[in-house]
């Protein structure tokens, strides 16, 4: 039963895309590394809890299938804000929130970065 369940786990990781503008925050890459975690030994796994295991796939099929935007759909496809989904895809890239840290930094905190070799780390632990 574990190799069915590690078959299924594994087509679902196949299926579930992968967005590049994310990195290291990305959905898809997260669970490619827990089912590689939770299957160490692929096939042959011994699964501790069956029914949990069934109950997160389940739940991840119906996120990967829309499920729930499908059960009870919206009349528009933005929020109370206004923003639609392709703006928010783009406000939450990782190259846009790295700017967006970047204008956050004081002038002086850019200068030291600016000219100092030393990491500000090093420069406190004298």
């Amino acid at each position: 039963m574990a190799a069915t369940r590690y078959r299924r786990f594994l087509k679902l990781c196949e299926e579930w895309p992968v967005e590049e503008t994310k990195r290291q925050r990305d959905l898809g890459v997260f669970l490619r590394q827990r089912v590689a975690q939770a299957f160490r030994e692929g096939e042959n796994t011994q699964i501790a809890d069956p029914e949990t295991c069934d109950r997160m796939y389940e739940s991840l099929v119906r996120i990967h299938t829309n499920y729930y935007k499908n059960k009870y759909p919206r009349l528009k496809d933005t929020s109370f804000t206004g923003v639609t989904v392709e703006d928010c895809k783009m406000i939450l890239a990782t190259d846009i929130l790295k700017q967006m840290e970047d204008m956050k930094k004081g002038t002086w905190k850019k200068l030291r970065e600016k000219f100092y070799a030393k990491k500000p780390e090093e420069d406190s632990k004298r």
